[in-house]
């Protein structure tokens, strides 16, 4: 019995849209980081399908365990997050930042992508245990502080673009849970009103991509030359695109970070508006049936958990296409299944497993 209500109700459309995903990102990768002399078995597409193998196998090891006992993991999971966010000043930098850690010199973790999977677990946990009419302000303070800890350490790391992505996630749970909509668009629009005091904190670099995000053309050589030549990748790949390999931008190495924040700009190139308008479709329907699944499930824990984390794939999606065609600063964020990068893949796979897990477990009252 439990065999055949796995099976009727695992999600294939929730599973395979990702995959699909993934073979673009995979295509795209192996063509924005091919090299002639290079072995099959080294090229960064190749690694990248090991740590998609390692996502799909979580798939189907998460989606048979009850997502309840999840609550249990919650604070162990939280702590061990801010230990690897901590444990990551002792690194030494890279390109000028403390965002990875290098296990035995084969692979990398990026604790901030951890963190998101953390906070989003915490939050459910605090929202499944209290009501919104009858908790208290010291009490309500504490799913506030459960988001302020990592943001304010992987804003030192510093990893903006990241730590911002835990403002939606956290505002969209906690409408959810039936916090004032109003109280929450007060707290936006003030936000939005001391924006400015943050660069005052912000790093030069960080300061420049808000800069050329208003004007490129301030400094087409440096730090608006990212986004000009994104811009024109995506624009000349026309309506079919210029080919696998065929992107002159891609080819002739016009388009930095290529094969990691920048990979949409190769998919624009080479495959054109069809298959960026694909990739768009295909993320749309992850987070269409993510918010369905938070919507109809009907006890607290597993409704937040789907809601946060099918937000963190949605805004992280939003924030990656929109500084790609230079709608929103750069602020270096991955696009989901895409972009080159395993600690990325494994968690974007985590949060479909607990999707498809949250469907078939939910209660049916």
């Amino acid at each position: 019995m439990r065999k055949r209500v796995y099976f009727k109700n695992f999600d294939k459309v929730l599973f395979l849209t990702p995959v699909l995903i993934f073979i673009i990102g995979i295509l795209s990768i192996y063509s924005a980081s091919f090299k002639a002399h290079e072995m099959i078995q080294q090229t960064l597409a190749v690694k990248q399908m090991l740590w998609m193998g390692i996502g799909i196998l979580l798939v189907f090891l998460i989606a048979r365990t009850d997502y309840f006992r999840l609550v249990d993991w919650a604070w162990p999971v939280y702590l061990f997050s801010l230990l690897l966010l901590l444990a990551v000043f002792f690194v030494p930098a890279r390109l000028g930042a403390h965002r990875w850690i290098s296990i035995g010199g084969v692979f990398n973790i990026q604790p901030s992508e951890i963190a998101k999977l953390a906070v989003i677990l915490m939050l459910a946990r605090f929202f499944s245990n209290n009501r919104p009419e009858f908790i208290s302000k010291a009490r309500l303070a504490q799913a506030f502080l459960i988001v302020a800890v990592p943001f304010l350490l992987i804003l030192k790391e510093p990893d903006l673009g990241t730590g911002l992505i835990l403002i939606p996630i956290f505002l969209s749970m906690l409408y959810l849970w039936g916090y004032s909509a109003k109280k929450i668009l007060l707290m936006i629009g003030l936000g939005i009103l001391a924006a400015p005091l943050l660069i005052l904190f912000l790093k030069d670099y960080q300061r420049s991509r808000i800069l050329v995000f208003l004007n490129p053309s301030m400094d087409p050589l440096g730090a608006g030359y990212t986004i000009i030549q994104s811009k024109i990748a995506i624009g000349s790949g026309g309506f079919f695109g210029k080919g696998l390999f065929s992107g002159t931008q891609n080819r002739l190495q016009f388009l930095p970070e290529k094969h990691t924040d920048f990979i949409f700009g190769v998919i624009g190139e080479e495959g054109g508006f069809v298959a960026s308008c694909t990739v768009l479709f295909l993320f749309w329907l992850i987070i269409r049936r993510g918010y369905q699944i938070a919507g109809q499930t009907p006890e607290r824990f597993g409704s937040s958990l789907a809601c946060g984390m099918t937000t963190m794939i949605a805004f992280q999606t939003v924030i990656n296409l929109g500084m790609t065609m230079g709608l929103l600063p750069v602020v270096g964020v991955p696009l989901p299944l895409v972009s080159y990068g395993g600690t990325s893949v494994i968690v974007t796979m985590i949060c479909i497993a607990t999707l498809i897990n949250i469907k078939i477990h939910r209660p049916l009252f």
